[in-house]
């Protein structure tokens, strides 16, 4: 495998790498805060340096910034692997936006389940750097928005 195929993947092990890292920092400072309340409550004794709120307030911000990292990485993850599947981010981006309309519009229940799973087969074939896995949902979701938009045009 090449260090080009690899990268999605290593993006995204980076991503839940970084947000495992902001969900323990979050557990780690909610346990803070919660040892500084029972301090405050028992008169400031008791074993444990103090989480003071300008620090608890630093490390939130902190976990909030790993957050972004780890979003950024997942969206570059999927850039990269769209530049693999011959599929353009304009054409996707079309694509899902007027799927996001018709859905919006769609008032009978089977067209949408047709049109969300089409948008699901999409994204897990991206997310899982599956080219082969593409062409048949991208195929589907734009002859049901046709047919969806020739209904609504008539």
């Amino acid at each position: 495998m090449s260090l080009t195929a690899a990268l999605p993947h290593d993006l995204e092990t980076l991503a839940d790498s970084l947000s495992a890292s902001a969900d323990e920092l979050h557990q780690r400072i909610m346990r803070g805060i919660r040892q500084q309340q029972r301090l405050a409550g028992n008169n400031g004794k008791g074993a444990g340096a103090p989480l003071t709120h300008g620090a608890a307030q630093a490390l939130f911000e902190n976990e909030v910034a790993l957050r972004q990292q780890a979003n950024s990485l997942y969206v570059d993850a999927a850039s990269h692997s769209l530049e693999g599947m011959g599929v353009t981010l304009p054409e996707l981006l079309r694509l899902a936006s007027d799927a996001r309309e018709t859905i919006r519009r769609i008032e009978r229940v089977k067209e949408l389940a047709g049109i969300s799973a089409d948008l699901l087969a999409v994204a897990a074939a991206i997310a899982a750097a599956r080219p082969e896995h593409l062409a048949a949902p991208l195929e589907s979701l734009k002859k049901q928005l046709a047919a969806r938009h020739a209904r609504e045009s008539a």
